[in-house]
């Protein structure tokens, strides 16, 4: 990379499809498909993640996402939110594939209401059934490097370890471990799950995560338009921190200009 070149062109590759934007967002919370639409721009995404069983993709009759945001301007990655064995996540998601022909998809599921954790056994399990059926899987998980090393071996397209429980807006709670999956992935790594502002989402890119994806921290931000904005630019700013590579942490001062020879 040339000295000074910004990173906004820094792609990353999922299945086999180059990408720009390295920041995934949601199609739930928001008042409306319209101010979703307009937090997509905002966000620069390329890719919006869709519960299969919460959005209307299907019933004309009703207000549809595909009218706001178009299946061929952004790349529509079906989940299996509200998911809760693996049979229900492969049912769900072999109705999208079925509906609009989608084969790359995020497999989530989950082991309780109360805390939303991925049940990893399940999860394994149905990412397994799934990838011999053809779909290209990108997987929500623990930050258990073991597991997400499974995930992978499996065939997972992308590993996608929680930053914290979904929802919470608590940030990267064990950065060791995000880093640790980084480290050992073949596979591209997005954090997914605990965003709640734009230095979390640096956080997450500083740790040498390919992307980040979030929703509830644009969706029920008082001004989600803004937020989107404001992440767009965390992920590039923590990207571009990571290419450069920090200081090192020193135990004392070490000033600027040197002590010797002062007037």
């Amino acid at each position: 990379m040339a000295e000074g070149q910004i990173v906004d062109d820094d792609g990353f590759t999922i299945a086999g499809k180059r990408f720009t934007s390295r920041l995934i967002i949601g199609t739930g919370k928001y008042s409306d498909y319209a101010q979703n639409a307009a937090a997509a721009e905002a966000a620069g995404a390329e890719i919006v993640t869709v519960a299969v069983r919460r959005v209307n993709l299907t019933d004309p009759d009703a207000p549809m996402l595909m009218d706001f945001l178009s299946p061929e301007k952004f790349t529509y990655l079906p989940n299996t939110a509200g998911c809760f064995t693996a049979d229900d996540a492969m049912r769900t998601l072999r109705l999208a594939r079925e509906a609009g022909g989608w084969n790359l998809v995020k497999l989530e599921v989950l082991s309780d209401q109360k805390t939303l954790y991925p049940d990893m056994q399940e999860t394994l399990s149905a990412a397994k059934e799934l990838i011999a059926d053809g779909f290209e899987v990108m997987v929500y998980c623990t930050d258990d490097p073991v597991y997400a090393r499974k995930l992978e071996d499996a065939g997972c397209c992308a590993i996608m370890p929680l930053g914290a429980p979904i929802g919470s807006g608590l940030g990267i709670q064990n950065p060791v471990n995000i880093r640790l999956i980084v480290e050992q992935a073949q596979v591209p790594v997005l954090v997914d799950a605990g965003v709640g502002t734009a230095s979390d989402a640096s956080i997450a890119m500083e740790l040498g995560c390919d992307g980040v994806l979030m929703n509830t921290a644009i969706a029920e931000a008082k001004d989600p338009i803004r937020m989107a904005r404001a992440m767009k630019h965390a992920v590039i700013a923590g990207r571009e921190a990571y290419l450069a590579g920090r200081m090192g942490r020193k135990k004392y001062a070490d000033p600027s200009s040197p002590l010797a020879g002062l007037i």
